[in-house]
């Protein structure tokens, strides 16, 4: 009896150890794993350069500034990728019906990283700050502030009163707010100089853990009121130039690289781990034609030297690619862009015919065209970076063939910002424009009145039915009939050429593959790479998921 009684368990031990084997078996064929993103790592990037104001009141002046100050601040509103302006710390907004108030209604859970409470009297003191006569920050953030009146209704609201419609406008409040409870007391004219601008505090993303001279450290913030990242820790490490960057990520210091450079490009692709990310800036590059001098008076003359470009061969020869034709002075990614706005492709036969016709021929054979007496040749400037020197050298190659002789001249940046521009005293010169507002207002850099003292109309055009509609549009918070005026800006542009738009520059960006989810949209700014670091990643973790939910 004793030994059946011991089998028995035998028997049921084993009959169990069967089932358990099927089960594992079913299992096997019906459950399978994946990895899903995790929190935790830490992201380390190089940055060429130093920090010299974390604080985005000062922060436009420098691009190292900028990339901290995009994770650890935040404005009333943001960009998002498709370019619209939509809420951040404000909730909502609303616009008087004469369009000169805009009032904000801020959100009611948002935490400086100290544990204050952040409020209205954060805007106020904010833009206070640009309204005093002491503060030292950029001449472009001072003009955009300088007549807006700002008064706090009550903790959560905040109201901006202009003197007249500004459509615009709201761009502006894309600026990060800075806190009141500690900067207070400081004088405006030490701000940049305060320990606040190496030791940070804001809203954003990522609060400031650790600064040293040679790296910063960010850590996630627990309180910030959007969606929490996975990756924990954000470290940036400095170094003296972008190819020091790329030389820290050879021997494995750093994750990320903050700009690949044109004449880095090849080799960063052979990087077998480095993926290089692509994406356009907003921005243009374009040669500006000094419409004071007589030789380029005509339309026509404009044309041909547009006609005349090779720009596509310009960006595969010269910049290896990285560049998109310019057909307009309003962003591609802009509501206000207009895709079938005119353009001029490489036609140097065209280009002959127009300057035959306007007079102007080879009367003595020496390959330069004349007309009553006059050389049609003129001075080619730009600033002395080795990319700038390149192309004015291809784009004078290109002109000669077409018996227009450019003299390529190269200068100091500060001599060309000063000696040059303001003064009108050049022929002709290219010029980078870089973080070109979202907003399509063209106002400042081809409106009539912008040809004198600080303006930027650096062709003086002057185009009554251009500026009219430039004038108009800035005028009205109405979509379509700001489309409408654009829209008819673009075409006189494109009929008038009164200066040459090449290309619009591509940005380059590498992350290493540890790095999971990294996507970029088109760019205002470099800073804007970290506009989705909330959905990249680091850490991983496995599920059990059924073979049946992953049949799509």
């Amino acid at each position: 009896m004793v030994g059946r009684r011991m089998r028995w368990p035998l028997v049921l031990a084993f009959v169990g150890a069967l089932l358990i084997g099927a089960l594992l078996v079913y299992l096997g064929y019906t459950v399978s794993t994946e990895d899903i993103p995790d929190v935790g790592g830490t992201y380390i990037e190089g940055l060429a350069g130093n920090p010299r104001a974390i604080n985005p009141l000062y922060a436009d002046l420098y691009s190292v500034d900028r990339d901290i100050c995009a994770l650890v601040f935040n404005g009333l509103t943001r960009i998002n990728e498709r370019g619209e302006i939509v809420p951040d710390l404000a909730d909502r907004w609303q616009v008087s019906a004469d369009e000169r108030q805009y009032t904000f209604f801020l959100r009611s859970d948002i935490r400086w990283h100290d544990g204050h409470t952040f409020s209205a009297a954060d805007v106020v003191f904010t833009t206070g700050v640009i309204h005093t006569p002491a503060f030292a920050g950029s001449e472009s953030l001072i003009r955009a502030w300088q007549n807006v009146r700002v008064e706090q209704i009550d903790d959560l609201t905040v109201r901006f009163t202009l003197p007249e419609p500004y459509a615009p406008f709201l761009e502006h409040t894309t600026l990060g707010i800075v806190p009141k409870h500690l900067l207070g007391d400081i004088p405006v004219a030490d701000l940049d100089q305060s320990a606040f601008s190496t030791h940070p505090v804001g809203t954003g993303i990522y609060k400031i853990k650790e600064v040293a001279a040679d790296h910063i450290l960010l850590e996630a913030y627990d309180g910030y009121y959007g969606q929490h990242p996975y990756i924990t820790k954000v470290e940036f490490r400095f170094y003296p130039d972008y190819d020091s960057v790329l030389a820290a990520y050879r021997r494995g210091e750093i994750l990320g690289v903050s700009r690949v450079p044109i004449k880095d490009l090849a080799a960063a692709r052979t990087l077998e781990n480095l993926q290089v990310y692509t994406t356009r800036l907003s921005g243009y590059r374009v040669v500006y034609l000094n419409l004071r001098d007589p030789i380029f008076q005509e339309p026509e003359v404009r044309q041909a030297l547009l006609y005349a470009l090779d720009r596509q061969k310009l960006i595969d020869d010269v910049l290896d690619g990285q560049g998109i034709v310019a057909h307009s002075p309003i962003m591609p990614n802009s509501w206000a862009y207009d895709p079938t706005v005119r353009q001029y492709p490489y036609d140097p036969a065209r280009a002959r015919d127009l300057l035959q016709a306007a007079g102007w021929q080879d009367t003595d054979d020496d390959g330069i065209r004349d007309r009553d007496g006059e050389k049609l040749e003129f001075t080619l400037s730009t600033n002395n970076d080795p990319l700038h020197t390149a192309i004015i050298s291809e784009i004078s190659r290109q002109w000669a063939q077409v018996g227009v002789r450019a003299y390529p001249e190269t200068t100091g940046w500060t001599e060309l910002v000063q000696d040059y521009l303001p003064p009108r005293r050049f022929d002709s010169v290219l010029l980078a424009w870089e973080q070109m507002p979202v907003d399509p207002d063209a106002y400042p850099w081809w409106h009539s009145t912008q040809i004198t003292g600080t303006g930027q109309n650096y062709a003086s055009w002057v185009n009554r039915d251009a500026s009219e509609a430039l004038e108009q549009a800035r005028l009205t918070t109405n979509r379509e009939e700001r489309l409408a005026l654009y829209l008819q800006f673009q075409t006189v542009f494109a009929d008038q050429v009164p200066s040459l738009l090449l290309y619009y520059p591509l940005y380059h960006y590498g992350v290493d593959r540890e790095v999971r989810n990294v996507h970029i949209s088109p760019l205002i700014e470099p800073a804007d790479r970290f506009r989705h670091i909330a959905d990249w990643y680091i850490k991983t973790r496995r599920v059990m998921i059924q073979e049946q939910s992953r049949v799509r």
